[in-house]
């Protein structure tokens, strides 16, 4: 089971979000732990890097829907440690 953080970037951004938003974002957080164990993220999720910023990357969770992470050092052995940075609407990657 992967490990995770939150910045205070990310939980100021996720407490703007409608009941309903958090409730999809969830859900694509179980799509997102699922797909780390298989090492391949599906198509939907659209996991990718951010342009401009390296080592962060983004996942589509809605039609306005992105969260921005990055990868930390493991916490566990071959475990992956994530790091939420941002959640929100495109605005979002002004400062991802």
């Amino acid at each position: 089971m992967p490990t995770y953080s939150l910045t205070d970037s990310f939980l100021r951004d996720y407490k703007s979000l409608t009941l309903e938003e958090r409730k999809a974002f969830r859900e694509a957080v179980k799509k997102f732990v699922a797909d780390l164990r298989t090492g391949k993220f599906r198509k939907g999720l659209r996991v990718k890097g951010v342009e401009g910023a390296q080592g962060v990357y983004e996942m589509t969770w809605a039609g306005n829907g992105r969260a921005t992470f990055q990868y930390g050092p493991p916490v566990r052995a071959n475990d992956a440690d994530v790091i939420w940075r941002r959640c929100g609407g495109h605005a979002i990657f002004g400062r991802p």
